[in-house]
């Protein structure tokens, strides 16, 4: 099969023919019908992620056909869609992983980061990790919720957990990318006010916001025009939490949902007085996508996706960098 390779970190990935993968005990061959690029791919392959298993083949929001089923598998059939997320895998048995937070295991093992991933024509992965993709989403357009969805999901459970003191609750979005696209739809549904901030000067992502519903957008460094419940900060950068804690209402919080952020610049304690708080999303559990997928579907979300061919997901990981769409980029081998 073809497959994106990552030798080396802070290098390009290679378009190479290697080995199909066959499934092991317990796991699925899935040829891959298209895989989402998120920022944490961008993370892996530029070297701000540190324990990557290379060579690697990444890409973990995988939509995928059962093709194979290794030993004793026996939770999917051959030839039904799947869905292969972030988190690989976990132990099953520290207080973890007993108590339901499977996200926060030692010995996790990550897509496309500890096990090959999805920027390849196949994959295996672990049937218990998996998830059915719901009808009335194309492939390309059920990718980006494997992991822009759940981890954005589970963030926003996080952000409304502190409730409101209006009849209108509202939110924050830092960063509009993949995940608050997403994510907006979901907290329109609820009845919320969003502000959506961007890049300085984006006006393309700005807009983008507003067509889906957003009461107000401009730059992270603004403050918006009325106080925020909760913040959700996508974009991996720490000079975005004083900013968000500027936002944000007395009891209220701000959730960093990325998986790596630059430093957190100090900041007086006035911001964080006022029972203010922050806290991280670390990952999924597999609760996150039994309970959000079917909310994708009912609601239903819509995603906008910037499809790829599989040889050029080094230009959709530039392109994801230097901000050059909105919404999600997806690869399809």
């Amino acid at each position: 099969m073809r497959a994106m390779i990552l030798q080396r970190q802070r290098q390009p990935m290679t378009l190479r023919d290697v080995e199909v993968p066959q499934p092991g005990p317990g796991e699925v061959q899935l040829r891959v019908m298209a895989c989402g690029v998120c920022r944490t791919d961008l993370h892996v392959v530029d070297g701000d992620l540190h324990e990557p298993r290379l060579p690697l083949i990444p890409g973990h929001q995988i939509v995928g056909r059962v093709t194979a089923l290794g030993p004793g598998a026996a939770r999917w059939r051959i030839g039904q869609r799947i869905g292969v997320p972030w988190l690989g895998g976990s132990c099953g048995h520290c207080g973890f992983c007993r108590t339901h937070h499977e996200n926060l295991c030692d010995n996790a093992v990550y897509t496309g980061y500890q096990r090959n991933g999805g920027f390849a024509e196949f994959t295996v992965a672990r049937e218990d990790f998996c998830f059915p993709i719901p009808d009335g989403f194309g492939d390309e357009q059920a990718a980006p919720l494997l992991c822009a969805g759940l981890i954005g999901f589970r963030a926003y459970r996080m952000a409304v957990e502190v409730g409101s003191i209006g009849d209108r609750p509202a939110l924050g979005l830092y960063g509009f990318g993949a995940a608050a696209h997403i994510l907006i739809q979901v907290a329109r549904a609820d009845g919320r006010r969003v502000c959506a901030f961007t890049r300085a000067g984006d006006a393309q992502a700005q807009q983008f916001a507003l067509s889906l519903g957003a009461e107000w957008a401009g730059d992270g460094a603004r403050q918006p025009p009325f106080a925020l419940d909760a913040a959700i900060i996508f974009a991996p950068a720490g000079e975005l939490v004083p900013q968000a804690l500027r936002a944000v209402r007395k009891g209220g919080r701000v959730v960093c949902a990325g998986i790596h952020m630059s430093e957190i610049p100090a900041f007086d304690y006035d911001l964080l007085w006022g029972e203010r708080s922050i806290c991280s999303v670390a990952n999924l559990t597999r609760y996150d996508g039994e309970a959000f997928l079917p909310l994708a579907a009912a609601l239903p979300i819509r995603t906008e996706v910037h499809v790829y061919p599989l040889a050029a997901a080094n230009q959709a990981l530039d392109d994801l960098r230097a901000g050059r769409f909105t919404g999600a980029a997806v690869v399809v081998p």
